[in-house]
């Protein structure tokens, strides 16, 4: 059943108020393909069901839709370069101006691999620098997501994404068939809802930004109200990463591009976008 035009509308200008993502005409199977399990979760014969009940405004199903419509796809060490980038050049330079307390924002952080994969390269680079200290915090729209992350539980097909066979012998202990992270690594993350499309509340003064293939769901005027976002906890000098297919030219220029390494770093130069 191909999904009628008001229902696609509806469903898209709620997804595009909750969470800032810009679902296109065209999209269409894309929603069905995320809402078709929904329906049968929920007793509905199919996403029509559904449409009626997020008309009705059920909570419950809202919650459930908006967090099948948020694309939740991450791996541990995503693309490797960032992480080496933040040990190699970010930390020793925060370091070097004289910064004590280095905070990292994962922003939409997902089920949280992005920030504990934070927290075990911190571990490795924390010791033999006395009166250094961290802190990760991590966001998503999504309560499910938050709450996964917080839980630091995985699968054995989760911890075969991309995390390196030393830091699972190190940093987890297997309990039944998941594998849950050692409270050492979970102390230096912490993690909350937030959506990027609003002002950040409760969110410190941060040292560095991941804000890794996001930007690529929104329009071009919701990326710019993100970013000036970010501005806002970001610190003049920080330090913003993007995936490898987001930039911030012609989005905001209150950053500039830098390339460390093989990675690609945007510094907040301190003015407005």
């Amino acid at each position: 059943m191909t999904l009628p035009p008001p229902d696609f509308a509806f469903v898209s200008q709620l997804v595009r108020q909750r969470s800032a993502i810009d679902l296109q005409p065209g999209k269409e199977y894309l929603v069905e393909s995320r809402l078709a399990p929904l329906a049968r979760a929920v007793g509905e014969r199919d996403v029509a069901g559904v449409v009626a009940r997020l008309r009705q405004g059920d909570s419950l199903v809202t919650d459930l839709v908006l967090d099948a419509m948020t694309t939740n796809e991450t791996s541990w060490f995503r693309d490797g370069h960032p992480f080496s980038a933040v040990t190699q050049h970010l930390l020793p330079a925060l370091v070097a101006e004289g910064t004590r307390s280095i905070t990292i924002w994962s922003a939409a952080c997902s089920s949280g691999q992005e920030a504990y994969s934070l927290a075990m390269v911190l571990l490795d680079w924390l010791p033999g620098r006395p009166g250094v200290r961290a802190q990760i915090v991590g966001t998503d729209v999504s309560p499910t997501m938050v709450g996964r992350a917080r839980a630091g539980r995985y699968s054995q097909l989760e911890v075969n994404r991309g995390l390196p066979a030393p830091y699972l012998v190190r940093h987890f202990e297997q309990v039944g068939r998941d594998w849950v992270l050692k409270p050492q690594v979970r102390a230096l993350a912490r993690f909350e809802l937030g959506n990027l499309a609003h002002p950040p509340v409760g969110m410190p003064s941060c040292d560095i930004v991941f804000l890794r293939n996001v930007l690529i769901y929104f329009d071009l005027q919701t990326k710019r109200t993100v970013l000036s976002h970010v501005r806002r906890v970001l610190r003049p000098g920080g330090y913003l990463l993007l995936g490898g297919a987001e930039t911030t030219l012609n989005v905001d220029a209150a950053f500039h591009r830098l390339e460390l390494g093989r990675a690609v770093v945007f510094r907040h130069s301190g003015g407005a976008g």
